[in-house]
């Protein structure tokens, strides 16, 4: 069974007389800043000169470039994307981790990887809220949280859990629960979820679903209302109840054609595809694929960006969306 911690097992005390800097201010960012300030902790913003430089201006916050911030702070959270947080460590902050300081990350994709080395002499930490920061910070607001995860890398002072626990209490994590994991199992996991499930394979499902009622002559609105649109409906079912819950719910003849038809798709081929995307997660494949990529320029997936855009899908998505007044 997990280890799972919640705010009685935290101490915001530990994080008396810190500054915590908060290293880039975009979703994440602002919404993490905004939490830990409101509950009582000094933090400082480092970034770069951009809108989101002035938005954490406006928001009240100190506001410093990213070197001035790692130098200024105690705890420095990283939470620029991936992609330019090892060149950002390398040029701003490593000749500003001195012993008695910590590196907090939210996902532990560079140091797992390697693309920045631990530090000698600090504890490194990590603090993973499961939800964007638009939801992280409304919850916090309304009195509640979100989950999250927890986990350290690096103990030094012998003190990494705690400060950890303190960060994801000021951040609101504990008031729903903070999973203990390790940053390993928290990358490859949250790898493979995105790829596998989240973002490849239910885009690909949806897609593919859409278009083979199109290509058998159906309506593209059809379609989408149910192979997309309907999806959210699942999925909201999913989440208060759980996937039998869901099964609860829904028509018998839906529960049955699904309970007998699901594994046509999701078969034993799928789940060897699968294996094969989790061992490339696991072996560094992925992740080097991904530095090339970053380095390049992105022009692999600003060429998917474009085509993608040009999907029928994506048309009909858009006339069916403002339609219905969801988008403007």
């Amino acid at each position: 069974m997990a280890n799972i911690y919640y705010d009685k097992d935290a101490d915001l005390d530990v994080l008396k007389g810190k500054t915590i800097a908060i290293i880039g201010y975009g979703n994440q960012g602002q919404a993490q800043a905004n939490n830990l300030r409101d509950s009582g902790c000094k933090v400082i913003i480092g970034s770069i000169k951009d809108p989101s430089y002035d938005q954490a201006v406006k928001d009240g916050f100190e506001v410093y470039d990213i070197a001035e911030a790692a130098k200024r702070g105690d705890i420095i959270h990283t939470l620029i994307p991936d992609e330019y947080q090892a060149g950002i460590y390398k040029k701003d902050i490593e000749q500003h981790m001195k012993r008695g300081k910590a590196l907090c990350f939210s996902h532990g994709f560079n140091i797992h990887f390697k693309q920045i080395l631990l530090p000698k002499d600090i504890d490194v930490i990590m603090i993973a809220p499961k939800a964007p920061g638009a939801i992280l910070r409304r919850m916090y607001q309304q009195g509640s949280g979100t989950p999250g995860l927890l986990a350290v890398a690096q103990d030094v002072s012998g003190q990494a859990k705690q400060l950890a626990l303190a960060m994801a209490k000021g951040v609101g994590l504990t008031r729903i629960g903070v999973v203990e994991t390790t940053f390993k199992e928290e990358v490859e996991t949250d790898l493979f979820g995105e790829q596998a499930v989240l973002v490849g394979g239910v885009s690909e499902l949806m897609k593919a679903g859409f278009e083979t009622l199109v290509q058998a002559g159906y309506q593209p609105e059809i379609a989408y209302f149910e192979c997309i649109n309907e999806l959210k409906l699942i999925i909201d079912l999913v989440y208060e109840h759980g996937i039998e819950g869901m099964m609860r719910a829904v028509s018998n003849t839906a529960e049955y054609g699904g309970r007998t038809r699901g594994k046509w798709v999701i078969d034993e081929r799928a789940r060897e595809t699968m294996k094969k995307m989790l061992a490339e997660v696991q072996n560094g494949k992925f992740a080097k694929d991904w530095a090339a990529e970053s380095q390049r320029g992105i022009p692999e997936l600003k060429r998917m960006r474009e085509e993608a855009q040009e999907h029928l899908v994506e048309k009909v998505g858009r006339d069916l969306r403002k339609w219905a007044g969801i988008e403007k």
